[in-house]
């Protein structure tokens, strides 16, 4: 099954890909590799949703934090497919990176970013499986509540 038939079965629809806004290109290609910068928790009209915006462990929930997660993700793979033409190029999600904007004391940020992993999981199958790292930060662009980077091995 291609990528894009499991994503179809999933029910998600990737967005067009976010625009810089600022002095980086959205994915960059080395060799076999695939760096996609970070990615907010936009939706298919390209705007944060109000419940995205704020610290998880303040006004945004944990449960909210882990679908913010999983919306970076498919805005990554949104990424990956206008860099690469199509998402079968993926040979191997290998890194993800999460930035969680959070208070302080907030411990569960893992549990978070488990809504990207998932994702990435789901629509990869085991290519999805991946190194990664979560860190709580005290701000991001636009008061998004996460953010995502990912790291592709290319077919």
């Amino acid at each position: 099954m291609t990528v894009e038939a499991r994503l179809k079965d999933l029910g998600i629809v990737l967005p067009s890909p976010a625009a810089p806004v600022a002095n980086y290109v959205p994915a960059v290609r080395s060799g076999n590799l695939l760096i996609v910068s970070g990615q907010l928790c936009l939706g298919l009209d390209g705007k944060l949703a109000p419940e995205h915006v704020g610290k998880l462990g303040a006004e945004v929930t944990a449960e909210t934090g882990y679908k913010a997660a999983r919306l970076c993700a498919i805005n990554v793979l949104a990424q990956a497919r206008a860099a690469l033409g199509s998402l079968d190029a993926v040979a191997r999600c290998v890194r993800l990176g999460g930035f969680i904007n959070a208070v302080p004391s907030y411990a569960a940020l893992a549990g978070v970013m488990n809504g990207a992993s998932d994702l990435m999981v789901e629509a990869l199958g085991d290519k999805g499986r991946h190194a990664r790292s979560t860190i709580g930060v005290a701000e991001l662009p636009l008061d998004a509540c996460v953010e995502v980077e990912a790291m592709f091995e290319v077919a």
